[in-house]
């Protein structure tokens, strides 16, 4: 067993050393090359560089003219309404709850309290924060008034901008939780 191993550590070293004496051939250089080298690299700097290609033709485009002078103006104020004071509007005198700067999504109900006329929700906030809420608190980010409350939901009306400079009522909820 121990002239095997001798005999296999002999093998590699001598395939090693072959190994490293082929990789050296190429690398031998004497001081003769030098010219040489210079030599091959003034013959390539001589020759003349290949001709460029030419550039591409640009595209001829139609040129337009936007002659809109007897319409519309697409930046006046023409959707807008005209009666803008009157229908539904957020009171801006009106001090902001503390459920108002959460959005409406981010708040969950999570029971009541009470019965009938009487009942009050039980909300948490993002805060971690169990708040009571009864009709006409004002909840979620879009001036969302609290009118009723009910064992499985928290019903409110939100005032939205309508894209037009005026405002819609849009009917929203809070629903019980299933947990």
């Amino acid at each position: 067993m121990g002239m095997s191993k001798t005999i296999a550590r002999g093998a590699l070293a001598l395939g090693l050393a072959l190994a490293l004496g082929a990789c050296g051939r190429g690398i031998t250089s004497t001081p003769g090359d030098a010219p040489n080298l210079e030599e091959w690299v003034a013959n390539i700097k001589a020759k003349p560089a290949p001709p460029l290609d030419p550039l591409p033709v640009m595209q001829q485009f139609e040129t337009f003219e936007y002659a809109a002078l007897g319409l519309r103006d697409p930046f006046s104020d023409a959707f807008t309404s005209k009666d803008s004071g009157s229908g539904p509007r957020p009171d801006s005198h009106r001090r902001k709850q503390t459920l108002e700067q959460f959005p409406l999504d981010s708040l969950d109900m999570v029971g009541t309290i009470g019965r009938g006329n009487g009942m009050v929700g039980l909300v948490v906030a993002p805060d971690k924060v169990v708040y009571r809420i009864h009709p006409g608190v004002y909840m979620g980010q879009n001036d969302g008034r609290v009118t009723a409350v009910h064992e499985d939901r928290i019903e409110l009306v939100e005032l939205v901008p309508d894209g037009a400079g005026g405002w819609l009522e849009r009917p929203a909820s809070v629903a019980l939780e299933d947990n």
